[in-house]
């Protein structure tokens, strides 16, 4: 499939052209994520390989949301709503993963009625290597970059996403 992205408009500092690029390059990186490129490009490469390669990538992002969490453990109900799934997919993924031996289900400690989703050690293996693997690709794709652009990128980068987050927090009423 042609790309067919047309190249972001260079910034200029002054008239609020630097948000528009912004704006740009975030779109093209969702469309890339949606398009699920970098999981494409390790299909390519050979990195997806064996039973825990075959899985969709969705249960990947699962194993993500779980390690992000501060508990690293999900209930079902959480991971959906991280994932931006309904819950009977969210289920069906919870149930691949632990098949697969990356996630095993434990009492909530809290609520006898519900089980988390917690990474066995398979499970942290595997999202090691997912995140290597993404990691040497963002290193191919700067590796014309110093290390000064690539240090203010990261930094940029992780204070956007920071504010972003702390605008757009679902409030009260939100669904």
């Amino acid at each position: 499939m042609k790309d067919k992205s047309k190249p972001m408009p260079a910034a200029r500092s002054g008239g609020g052209d630097e948000i528009a690029t912004i704006e740009a390059a975030i779109v093209a990186l969702r469309r890339s994520y949606r398009r699920r490129a970098i999981a494409r490009l390790s299909h390519r490469r050979g990195e997806r390989t064996g039973r825990v390669g075959a899985l969709p990538d969705a249960v990947f992002e699962l194993l993500d949301a779980i390690a992000a969490d501060d508990d690293q453990a999900l209930a079902v109900t959480e991971a959906a709503v991280v994932l931006d799934v309904d819950q009977p997919r969210a289920s069906r993924l919870a149930a691949q993963a632990v098949e697969a031996g990356l996630v095993q289900r434990t009492a909530d400690q809290h609520d006898g009625r519900r089980s988390l989703l917690v990474l066995t050690p398979q499970g942290r293996d595997a999202l090691t290597r997912v995140r290597a693997f993404r990691q040497r690709v963002i290193a191919e794709a700067m590796k014309d970059w110093t290390v000064t652009e690539r240090a203010a990128l990261a930094d940029l980068l992780t204070r956007f996403v920071r504010d972003f987050a702390a605008l757009t927090r679902p409030g009260p009423g939100d669904t």
